[in-house]
């Protein structure tokens, strides 16, 4: 049951709550942070919307941990093996600087970091497992995150 409630969206959540958190503590605010924030958030936003799109077209799922029907390697994927998740990282990043709290951007490789290991890996295992030396002739042409 944890892991059916365990996805990324709530890692996410988590990460922001604590960046709000700290802003409700204390604030370092500079000129168009604020702006850069909401940019970084809405960009996000539409890439991962774009990334989610793709993967519904291709009929796999966005769902961690289940297993794929289909290999996704253009587009945003072409950018990004992780686009969701590099989605989720810009938009924490957002999030934190809306917040005025850019002393937490210490967060998001940690959010990073977390995300690679509690999903990421298996994601990737799984891949490899259906798609065979597809997989990992796309794996030596894009990066994981950026």
């Amino acid at each position: 049951m944890l892991r059916e409630i365990e996805i990324p969206p709530v890692w996410l959540a988590g990460v922001v709550l604590i960046g709000w958190g700290a802003s409700r503590l204390w604030t370092l605010s500079f000129f168009g942070g604020q702006e850069i924030g909401l940019m970084l958030f809405f960009l996000g936003a539409v890439f991962m919307v774009l990334a989610a799109g793709q993967m519904l077209w291709r009929r796999t799922t966005v769902i961690p941990r289940r297993d794929p029907n289909a290999l996704v390697a253009s587009g945003c994927f072409a950018i990004s093996r992780n686009p969701i998740y590099v989605a989720d990282a810009v938009m924490l990043a957002g999030a934190l600087l809306y917040f005025e709290v850019a002393y937490m951007l210490w967060l998001v490789p940690l959010f990073m970091a977390i995300i690679t290991r509690r999903f990421i890996l298996g994601e990737e295992d799984r891949l490899r497992r259906r798609f065979g030396m597809v997989y990992e002739e796309y794996c030596c042409s894009t990066r994981r995150w950026f």
